[in-house]
C-alpha cells in the first residue's frame, strides 16, 4: 500500500466520521468507521434500525466511497423494548396510513423484532415505501423486504426510453451508462462518480412501465 493510498484512506475515514457527527439524525457517539481503497466498514452500535439505514445512507453520499460494510448493531434502550405483537401491529398501522403503499397487496411478519414483507406491488417505490414505513417504528431491530413488484402493464422495449430519462439528469453521467433490457429485467453498467448517482440511475430504470427487476452492476470510481 503506497503513501498516497494510506492518506487517501485517513482523509476519507475523517470526512465520514465528520459528517456522521454533523448529521443530527443519528447518534454516531458508539459508531466506528475504517476505510480501505475506498470501502467504508462500519462497527459499533446504535440505539435504532433507522439509526442503522440512515448511517448507511450517509456515508454513502460521502465523496470517495465505492463500498460500505454495515456492521453495525442495533441496541434498543430498554425502554423502547416490545413485543413482535406490538411491533406487527404498529407495522400494520404505519403501512394503512402511508399514501404510497397499497397496504392489503402487503403480508408482514415479526420474530424477536425483526420484520419481514412480503407481498406484490406494482412499482418499486411501493415497495420501497412500505420499508420505510416500518424501519423507523419503535422496536424494529431489523427488516427484511421480500415484496416482488409485479407490475400491470406488460412488459415492453425500455431501453431508450430508459436512456431518454437518464440523459434529462442534470447531475448524472449519462453517456457512461449501458442500459439492457430483456422480459422486464433491465441491467445497469458503467460508471459513475458517487453513491447517489448510482441510485438515481437506478431510481430512473425503476420508473420505466413493465420493469421487474433491476440489476444495478454501476461501479462507484474516485
Amino acid at each position: 500500500m503506497t503513501d498516497k493510498t494510506v492518506k487517501n484512506d485517513k482523509q476519507l475515514q475523517q470526512d465520514v466520521i465528520d459528517d456522521l457527527r454533523w448529521d443530527p439524525s443519528i447518534d454516531a457517539s458508539k459508531i466506528g468507521v475504517a476505510a480501505s481503497t475506498g470501502v467504508i466498514t462500519l462497527t459499533g452500535s446504535v440505539p435504532s434500525y433507522f439509526q442503522k439505514q440512515n448511517t448507511e445512507r450517509i456515508v454513502k453520499r460521502v465523496a470517495g466511497v465505492r463500498a460500505v460494510a454495515n456492521d453495525i448493531e442495533v441496541q434498543l434502550p430498554t425502554t423502547t423494548e416490545r413485543t413482535d405483537s406490538g411491533i406487527a401491529t404498529a407495522a400494520l398501522n404505519a403501512l394503512k396510513w402511508s399514501t404510497a403503499v397499497p397496504d392489503e397487496n402487503v403480508i408482514l411478519s415479526v420474530s424477536k423484532g425483526w420484520v419481514t414483507l412480503e407481498g406484490s406491488v406494482e412499482w418499486n417505490y411501493q415497495r420501497e415505501a412500505a420499508e420505510k414505513a416500518v424501519e423507523q417504528l419503535i422496536g424494529v431491530k431489523g427488516v427484511t423486504n421480500r415484496i416482488s413488484v409485479s407490475p400491470q402493464i406488460k412488459s415492453r422495449e425500455v431501453k431508450g426510453e430508459i436512456k431518454a430519462a437518464l440523459h434529462r439528469y442534470a447531475d448524472l453521467e449519462s453517456r457512461n451508462i449501458d442500459v439492457e433490457s430483456a422480459d422486464g429485467t433491465v441491467t445497469l453498467r458503467g460508471q459513475v462518480r458517487s453513491w447517489a448517482e448510482r441510485k438515481e440511475a437506478e431510481n430512473a430504470a425503476w420508473m420505466a412501465p413493465g420493469v421487474t427487476q433491476v440489476k444495478n452492476e454501476i461501479v462507484v470510481t474516485v
